[in-house]
């Protein structure tokens, strides 16, 4: 807490989201003692970098809170600041404080685009795989495909292999419908469908039809019921396109040739063929399937985009910006407040910021350093893509990552990218950390962040899997003996957590301590400010300081007691672990 901060939550920007041509008030905040005496802003227009003054605005506590004035000149208006401090002059970017310099990259961004839709940044999601999540009664009516493998019962342990994939456990729609209490009560807002068109494969990314929703599933009707249902509790539904390659038994694959790339597939998997966006047609026929589904009686409020890195791209040919930008267009002309959310397995930052993606799924910026620290000491894979085994990493290195990938987008990107401790794509968070007072730091972790927690159907029940299809095991309503209602418990406590505090929905963040089994950092709004702490494990007592002088901070979370700070602004904190703490600051 006693170094310069700047970031781009309310309290720092007056406008997050301004249009080309506005003046935006900035606010760089510097504690007492950092020696600090002069603060310049560098702000770069139209390439060319540009110093203003910045000066006093007002004086808080022990902090000083330094003001300049900024145009959104071009779309996207990068700044830093330069400190003038009584050892030398040092940089604030979005990286932290240096002295020495670094790359424009880890520069403090304006965006001159619509941001994100408001609520994307309140919400909660719950990713359910159909499949897997729950089955009507007339399911046992349906008729197996030729593709497919009946499972034996509902509970029948799935098992990896070559033919995982055309085992059919025989959830669909209805039976999501039927359940969509268990997501209410547990606080998720939002549910993101893994895709829902007809395929050959029960994951369905091998898609034959964009037109229809699988049979399988309970077809059209059943979208209209379950969107009909959500509606009436208040709960958004997004759905999965897979815009960078169909499967081979989809009708373009054989009638337009032209939309795909001779003889290429994803990943070398041939019957999944890569579609070449070089086709004006192919653009025309994907706008009209993003706007169908966003639109009555389906309405769905997004889409979350499969391999988005990988979207019309190949060798030379690079049209991903001109995809998103397009799908990001036809979203907006279905509903105004759609969100479209990109999957990238790493870093997604140089897709970000424009007028296409709003954020990603941040397996690189949040999943993975989280892994690294709270890993259990059996789990010797990466889970990833990675060839080595997941590394062991101290809080330091949590911080570090995190920091590394923020820097390199704006901070509402950052927001509306969707956090989330595994998906159908990954091992389980239990099976990672290897039980459950981890997954509850972890957890913490998700809840009380910067970005959109997003949850895997069953790891609030403590649901366990190495990684894909053993990952993919089905809900277990049948057998509520088997559930961790512990951490089921937790996971609502953390969502009615977030969901009531302010500075964890739009607060910023100063990282506070990271070092080996801890870490805490502040949550700050206009409202409202928080202190959190995680901990792997139990650790020597903390002292803190610059905190306010003579204060009680109270426990939101964690059962801790009040925390009195003395009269130099300093605590004393014990720390227990593993376990989160949550405080609100006076």
């Amino acid at each position: 807490m006693s170094r310069p901060h700047h970031d781009g939550s309310e309290l720092y920007v007056s406008d997050p989201a301004p249009a080309l041509g506005d003046t935006v008030t900035v606010f760089v905040r510097v504690p007492r003692g950092t020696g600090v005496s002069r603060v310049h802003m560098r702000w770069v227009r139209d390439g060319e970098p540009i110093f203003t003054s910045l000066k006093v605005d007002h004086r808080r506590g022990t902090d000083t809170w330094w003001r300049a004035e900024i145009t959104a000149h071009n779309p996207i208006t990068r700044y830093r600041f330069l400190l003038g401090t009584t050892s030398g002059v040092r940089w604030l970017t979005a990286y932290g404080v240096t002295n020495h310099d670094v790359p424009d990259s880890t520069d403090f961004r304006l965006v001159a685009q619509p941001p994100a839709p408001q609520w994307a940044r309140d919400a909660v999601i719950y990713q359910i795989f159909p499949d897997r999540y729950a089955r009507s009664p007339a399911a046992d009516r349906r008729e197996t495909p030729d593709w497919a493998i009946r499972a034996r019962s509902w509970d029948e342990p799935v098992v990896p292999g070559p033919d995982a994939v055309r085992v059919l456990h025989g959830g669909d729609l209805d039976g999501v419908a039927r359940r969509l209490d268990h997501v209410t009560a547990l606080g998720a807002d939002t549910i993101y469908l893994t895709p829902f068109f007809p395929a050959r494969s029960n994951h369905r990314y091998d898609a034959s039809g964009f037109d229809r929703v699988d049979p399988l599933l309970g077809g059209d009707r059943a979208l209209e019921r379950l969107a009909a249902a959500a509606r009436d509790r208040g709960v958004r539904l997004i759905g999965d396109l897979t815009t960078n390659h169909t499967g081979d038994a989809h009708p373009w694959f054989t009638s337009r040739p032209d939309f795909y790339y001779p003889g290429v597939s994803w990943l070398g998997v041939p019957s999944l063929p890569k579609l070449n966006w070089a086709s004006a047609e192919l653009r025309e026929e994907f706008r009209a399937v993003v706007r169908r589904w966003l639109s009555p009686p389906y309405g769905l409020s997004g889409w979350r985009i499969d391999v988005a890195n990988m979207t019309a791209r190949l060798g030379a040919d690079d049209r991903n910006h001109e995809v998103a930008a397009l799908l990001r267009a036809a979203v907006h002309e279905a509903r105004a407040d759609g969100l479209l959310i990109a999957e990238h397995g790493h870093d997604a930052t140089g897709d970000l910021d424009r007028d296409g993606w709003h954020g990603t799924m941040n397996y690189a910026g949040f999943t993975r350093p989280v892994w690294s620290w709270l890993r259990a000491e059996t789990a010797l894979f990466d889970g990833l893509g990675n060839p080595e085994e997941l590394p062991v990493r101290e809080a330091s290195a949590l911080v570090a990552t995190m920091s590394a990938f923020a820097a390199q987008m704006s901070w509402r990107s950052w927001e509306a990218s969707w956090s989330l401790l595994g998906s159908h794509d990954t091992a389980r968070i239990r099976t990672v950390v290897g039980d459950a007072e981890r997954q509850h730091v972890a957890a913490g972790l998700l809840f009380t962040l910067p970005g959109t927690p997003m949850v895997f159907a069953g790891d609030e029940l403590g649901l366990t899997g190495g990684g894909n299809e053993s990952a993919r095991a089905p809900m277990p309503w049948d057998t509520p003996d088997s559930w961790d209602t512990k951490t089921l418990g937790r996971y609502r406590d953390l969502i009615a957590l977030r969901r009531g505090s302010p500075a964890l929905t739009r607060g910023g963040l100063r990282w506070v301590h990271a070092d080996g089994d801890v870490l805490m950092f502040l949550r700050e709004s206009r409202s409202q400010s928080v202190l959190v702490l995680a901990a792997r494990a139990s650790a020597d007592r903390l002292k803190l300081t610059g905190l306010p002088p003579g204060t009680t901070l109270e426990n939101l979370y964690g059962g801790a007691p009040p925390l009195h700070i003395e009269t130099d602004g300093s605590a004393v904190i014990d720390i227990a672990g593993p376990a989160v703490q949550v405080w609100v600051i006076p």
